[in-house]
C-alpha cells in the first residue's frame, strides 16, 4: 500500500521536481512561511559636527558616505585602488584589470555596448535597498535575462557531447518526474491529509507540469521545441530524449533550480555597465574620496579612530570620530593595530569565495543567429557557463562571459593568462563549433589575485539544515559589534547572505542604525571629538 502523502513530504517532494523556489511560493501560499521584507529604512540623527572616516569605496562604504552626508557629517573615504567599487567592476575599453601577476588592459572596441560585469552583475527585484538606490541615484535599469530556454546544455557525458536546447533538457526531465510522482501517489494515498478536491487538483497540477498522457506517460512535449512547423501548419514534435541520457549529466541541479532564490525574480542591470550604480554614488560624494590612499595602520581610541596611509610617496595620519571599515577582513590584519586577539581572530576567521571570470569580445553575435537573445548556456566543464549579452542586441559585435566559475575559481587562477585564454576556447567550442574564430580580445579575471582584494564575497558556514555552527556565530556577532564603540566591520562580509550587493547595502545600514541608537542614548559632549 502506498504510504500517504504529508504537507512536508508533498513540500520534499516539489523541492525535488521544482527547487527550493517552488516550495517557498507553495510554502507561502500554505501560510508556513512569511512573505519578504521590505527595505531597512534609515532616520539618522544630525551630525553635529561629527566626523567619519570610510576605509575602501566599496557599495557599503560608498553607501555610509553617502547617508551620513545627508545627515550632516563630514565624511572622508581612503580608497588604496584607482578607482570605487570593489567588487562592482564593469571592464570596458581601456579599462585595467590589477590582477597581481597578470595586468591586463582591456581592449574591447570602444562601443557602449561593450562591456562585461566581471563582479556584481545581477540584481533580484527583491532586492530593494539595491533598487532605490539605483531610483534615488538616477541609475537607469534595463532587463537581465537569466534564463533563456533557447540557450545550449553541454555535457560530454551526456549524448556523447551534443549540445541540446535548455528546452529540451528541462520539459523532457520535468516529465518524467511528473511521470514518477504521478505513480508514487495512489488516490487513497492522496485521500489523507489532502480532500478529494485538494488530491485532483495537485494530480492536475503534476500532469500538467509534465505534460502527461492521459495515462499518465511522457511521450515528449512541444515545450521541448518543434522539430519543424508550428505556425502555419502543424508543428512536429522534436524526438524525445530518453531519460537514461538525461541522467548522464549533472547539470539538472542547476538547470532545474536556476530560476529560483535570487534568480526567481525579475533580474536587472544598470542600462551600460553595472559601475553605473558607482557613477551615480560618486557624482554626491566624490569629492569625498581619497584614491590610491593604502592604509597602513588603524589604532582605535577611547575618543576616535587613527589611521595612518601612504598616498603619493608620503605617509599621512588622520583623526575621526568614528570609522567604517569595508576593507576585506583578512587585509585588515596585515595592518598595524590595536585590536584586541579576539577580534583579530575573528577577522582571519571569515574565509573569501574563489570566483572566476572570463570574456571574450565576439566578432559578430552569432548567437543571435540560433535564436539566442540573452540567458545562459551551462556546460558540465571548467568554464561552467557562456552568457550572452541583452546589449548591442542586433549590432555587428557582442561581449560574451566565456567563464563563470564560483566555487572552483583557484582552476583557472593557477593558469597563465594563455592557458586560461586556450582552456575557455576549447570548453566553448563544445558548444559552438566555430568558437575559436568567432571570439578575439580576451579578458580574465581571478579575484583571488585581484589588488587590494585577495579574495571574492566573505562566507560563514552553515550546516546542511541551515543553521551555523556556534563559532561562526561567535565570529560573526563579534565582527558585527563596533570595537569600543568606534570601529565598525561592513560589507558583504558582514552579512548572513554574502555575496550580493543587497547584502553589503544592508550591512551598512545596520552599522549606521546602530551607532544612531548608540548616539541618541549618549551625551554629545561624549561621542563629539575635542
Amino acid at each position: 500500500m502506498v504510504k500517504p502523502v504529508s504537507r512536508r513530504e508533498f513540500l520534499n517532494l516539489l523541492a525535488a521536481a521544482g527547487g527550493a523556489g517552488a516550495v517557498i511560493q507553495a510554502s507561502t501560499a500554505l501560510g508556513l512561511m512569511p512573505a519578504g521584507a521590505s527595505a531597512s529604512t534609515l532616520d539618522l540623527a544630525a551630525g553635529n559636527g561629527r566626523s567619519a572616516l570610510i576605509l575602501g569605496g566599496g557599495l557599503s562604504g560608498l553607501t555610509v558616505a553617502y547617508e551620513l552626508g545627508k545627515a550632516g557629517w563630514d565624511c572622508m573615504i581612503l580608497e588604496a585602488s584607482h578607482r570605487c567599487g570593489g567588487r562592482i567592476f564593469t571592464v570596458r575599453h581601456g579599462a585595467l584589470i590589477d590582477e597581481i601577476g597578470n595586468r591586463q588592459y582591456c581592449e574591447f572596441d570602444d562601443e557602449p555596448h561593450l562591456y562585461f560585469n566581471a563582479g556584481a552583475a545581477r540584481i533580484p527585484s527583491t532586492h530593494r535597498n539595491v533598487l532605490k538606490y539605483c531610483k534615488e541615484l538616477e541609475v537607469e535599469l534595463e532587463i537581465f535575462i537569466n534564463e533563456n530556454k533557447t540557450c545550449w546544455v553541454q555535457d560530454d557525458a551526456m549524448l556523447g557531447g551534443k549540445p541540446i536546447r535548455n528546452a529540451e533538457y528541462t520539459t523532457h526531465m520535468r516529465g518524467f518526474m511528473a511521470e514518477l510522482m504521478t505513480k508514487a501517489m495512489s488516490e487513497a494515498a492522496m485521500d489523507e491529509p489532502f480532500t478529494a478536491q485538494e488530491a485532483e487538483i495537485l494530480l492536475g497540477m503534476i500532469r500538467r507540469f509534465g505534460d502527461l498522457g492521459e495515462d499518465d506517460v511522457y511521450r515528449g512535449s512541444f515545450g521541448a521545441g518543434y522539430a519543424s512547423g508550428g505556425f502555419i501548419s502543424h508543428g512536429v514534435q522534436k524526438d524525445m530524449i530518453a531519460f537514461r541520457d538525461l541522467l548522464g549529466t549533472r547539470l539538472g541541479m542547476g538547470l532545474l533550480r536556476a530560476s529560483e532564490g535570487e534568480t526567481g525574480p525579475i533580474l536587472m542591470q544598470p542600462r551600460g555597465g553595472m559601475d553605473r550604480i558607482i557613477d551615480g554614488y560618486l557624482r554626491q560624494v566624490g569629492d569625498r574620496v581619497s584614491y590610491r590612499a593604502m592604509v597602513a595602520s588603524i589604532h582605535v581610541r577611547d575618543d576616535g579612530v587613527e589611521v595612518t596611509y601612504d598616498q603619493d610617496g608620503s605617509r599621512r595620519r588622520i583623526r575621526a570620530d568614528y570609522c567604517f571599515n569595508c576593507i576585506p577582513a583578512h587585509l585588515v590584519t596585515g595592518f598595524e593595530h590595536n585590536f584586541p586577539a579576539d577580534y583579530v581572530r575573528a577577522l582571519k576567521y571569515v574565509r573569501r569565495g574563489e570566483a572566476y571570470k572570463a570574456a571574450f569580445q565576439a566578432k559578430e553575435r552569432f548567437w543571435e543567429k540560433q535564436d539566442i537573445y540573452g540567458g545562459i548556456t551551462w556546460m558540465n566543464n571548467r568554464s561552467r557557463q557562456i552568457w550572452y549579452p541583452v546589449a548591442g542586441m542586433h549590432k555587428r559585435k557582442g561581449v560574451i562571459l566565456s567563464g563563470y566559475d564560483f566555487g572552483g575559481g583557484m582552476y583557472h587562477t593557477r593558469m597563465t593568462q594563455e592557458q586560461r585564454i586556450e582552456a575557455h576556447l576549447a570548453d566553448g567550442g563544445k558548444v559552438h563549433p566555430d568558437y575559436r574564430n568567432l571570439v578575439e580580445k580576451p579578458v580574465t579575471i581571478a579575484w583571488h589575485r585581484m589588488n587590494h582584494m585577495l579574495g571574492c564575497a566573505g562566507y560563514w558556514t552553515r550546516r546542511l539544515d541551515g543553521s551555523w555552527a556556534p563559532e561562526d556565530e561567535e565570529m560573526y556577532h563579534l565582527l558585527q559589534a563596533p570595537l569600543n564603540g568606534r570601529h565598525y566591520i561592513i560589507g558583504d562580509q558582514m552579512s548572513m547572505h554574502a555575496a550580493w550587493m543587497e547584502s553589503a547595502l544592508q550591512s551598512a545600514h545596520w552599522a549606521m542604525n546602530d551607532l544612531d541608537r548608540r548616539l541618541r542614548n549618549t551625551p554629545a559632549r561624549d561621542s563629539t571629538a575635542p
